[in-house]
C-alpha cells in the first residue's frame, strides 16, 4: 500500500492519500478566542504542503474550560464567519479539513482562574509542577449532560462554517479520556465503574454528535492506546472501547497514548514500558485494527517516508504526524517529489520529565509561530529559550483572559 493512495471513508468521502496533519496545539486564537490570521497563515502553509487531511488543534466547547490560554473556541455563531474562512483556508488544495474539539477536565491550568471539573476529585500527579493545577471538583450530572450538549453544538457550527469533519478528543489525559481511565474516574454511578460504564461519555458524545451532522460529514475520535500507567486506561480497554465505537457511524479512530502525567505521546511511558523511536504505538494500532470497523490512524514521532509505508503496509490506515510538519510543512509534497527528508528536533534529555515535556511543546510551538509569521522554522532553538518565551506568552495571554471573562 502506497501513502500516496486515497483512502475511502465509511461516510463516503474520500481523503486523496493516507498522510495527516496531526492535531498540534497552537494556541494562536485573536482575543475573541476566533481563528487569527497567524492561524490562517499557518494552515495555508499545511495546505499547500499535501497532506491529505488536516486536522486542527483543540478547539474548545467552552470558553470557560480551556487547555490554555490563546486557544480557539467554537461554542456559539458569533465569529462563524472566520471559521468560514479558516476551513476554505484549509481545504483549498483538495484536503479534508477537521476540527478537534475537546474539554481538558482537569488539564486546565489553575491561572486561567476557572472552575475545573472532571469524572472525579484527583489531583494531576507533576511533582512540583503540579501546583499550576486546581484540585477539580467532580462533576454533576447537569455538567455532564452540558458538556454532551457543547460538544454537539460545536460539531454542528463546524459543519457550517464548512469543515469537512470533527476529531472528538479522547486521548492524552483530556475529559473523555479522564472518564475512560479508571484513575481518574472513581465514580460510582452510571458514568464510572465497569469500562461500559466509563466509555459510556465518549459514546454518549459520538451518537448524539452523529445524529445531528449531515452523514457526509465526518466524525472521527482520537483515543488512547493506553494511558502509560499502572492500573490506567490499558490497551485491552482500548480494543474494547472501539469494539463499542464500531456501530455508531464513526469515520476513524486515531491511535495515540499517554497525559499530562506520562508523556508517551513524546515517547515517555511512565509505567516501565519502551516505545518505539518512531511510530510510537504502531503496535498497538495493527491490534485495534483487528477489531475495528472504520479506518485507524496513528501518530507518534513518525518522521521518515520508510516508516509511513511500514504503517500502511502493516494495514493501518492513515499515518498522522505532527511534529515532523512543524519543521517541514512541505513533506508530503517532498516525499511525492522523491525526496527522503526526516525532519526532527535535537532530543531534550533534562532529568525533570515534566519540564523537559513542557520544553519539548514549547520548541514545537516554536516552530508553529515562526510558520505562522512566513518565517522559516527554526528547529536548533535552545528548549529553554523555547520554553521562556512559551512561559512569557502564556502569562500575557491567562491576564488577557481572565479580564475577559470577568467582563462577560
Amino acid at each position: 500500500m502506497n501513502v500516496f493512495n486515497p483512502l475511502a471513508l465509511p461516510n463516503g468521502t474520500t481523503v486523496a492519500n493516507r498522510i495527516a496533519k496531526a492535531a498540534m496545539e497552537e494556541n494562536m486564537a485573536d482575543a475573541d478566542h476566533a481563528p487569527s490570521s497567524r492561524l490562517m497563515r499557518l494552515y495555508h502553509a499545511w495546505a499547500q504542503g499535501g497532506a491529505g487531511l488536516l486536522i486542527s488543534g483543540n478547539v474548545m466547547i467552552d470558553s470557560r474550560a480551556m487547555t490554555g490560554p490563546g486557544g480557539v473556541v467554537l461554542e456559539d455563531d458569533q465569529h462563524l464567519e472566520r471559521f468560514r474562512k479558516w476551513a476554505r483556508t484549509g481545504r483549498a488544495q483538495g484536503a479534508q479539513f477537521w476540527l478537534q474539539i475537546n474539554h481538558p477536565g482537569r488539564q486546565m491550568p489553575a491561572n486561567l482562574g476557572q472552575a475545573t471539573w472532571a469524572p472525579s476529585a484527583v489531583a494531576l500527579e507533576l511533582g512540583t509542577m503540579s501546583r499550576h493545577f486546581s484540585l477539580p471538583q467532580a462533576m454533576t450530572e447537569d455538567v455532564i449532560e452540558d458538556v454532551i450538549r457543547r460538544f454537539v453544538r460545536t460539531a454542528q457550527l463546524a459543519e457550517q462554517a464548512g469543515f469537512s469533519g470533527v476529531q472528538i478528543h479522547a486521548a492524552h489525559g483530556y475529559l473523555l479520556s479522564q472518564f475512560l481511565s479508571p484513575l481518574t474516574n472513581q465514580r460510582t454511578d452510571q458514568w464510572g465503574g465497569p469500562l461500559e460504564n466509563r466509555a459510556r461519555l465518549l459514546l454518549e458524545i459520538v451518537k448524539a454528535v452523529r445524529a445531528r451532522v449531515s452523514p457526509a460529514f465526518a466524525v472521527s475520535v482520537k483515543l488512547n492506546s493506553a494511558d502509560f500507567q499502572r492500573g490506567g486506561f490499558s490497551a485491552d480497554d482500548a480494543r474494547q472501547v472501539v469494539r463499542l465505537l464500531n456501530t455508531l457511524g464513526v469515520d476513524l479512530v486515531e491511535l495515540s497514548g499517554g497525559s499530562y502525567e506520562a508523556p508517551a505521546m513524546q515517547g515517555q511511558a511512565r509505567d516501565g514500558r519502551t516505545l518505539a523511536r518512531e511510530a510510537y504505538f504502531l503496535e498497538f494500532a495493527r491490534e485495534i485494527r483487528e477489531v475495528a470497523a472504520m479506518p485507524v490512524m496513528v501518530t507518534g514521532g513518525i518522521r521518515r517516508l520508510a516508516v509511513a509505508e511500514q504503517v500502511v503496509d502493516s494495514g493501518v490506515d492513515m499515518v498522522g504526524i505532527g511534529t515532523a510538519l512543524a519543521i517541514d510543512p512541505d513533506l508530503p509534497r517532498d516525499w511525492l517529489a522523491g525526496k527522503h527528508t526526516a525532519p526532527q528536533l535535537p532530543a531534550i534529555t533534562w532529568k525533570n520529565k515534566a519540564l523537559a515535556s513542557l520544553a519539548n511543546m514549547a520548541v514545537v510551538k516554536y516552530q508553529l509561530g515562526k510558520l505562522a509569521r512566513g518565517k522559516a522554522p527554526a528547529p536548533a532553538v535552545a528548549p529553554g529559550w523555547a520554553l521562556i518565551v512559551q512561559q512569557l506568552a502564556n502569562a500575557m495571554r491567562a491576564r488577557q483572559y481572565r479580564r475577559r471573562m470577568a467582563n462577560r
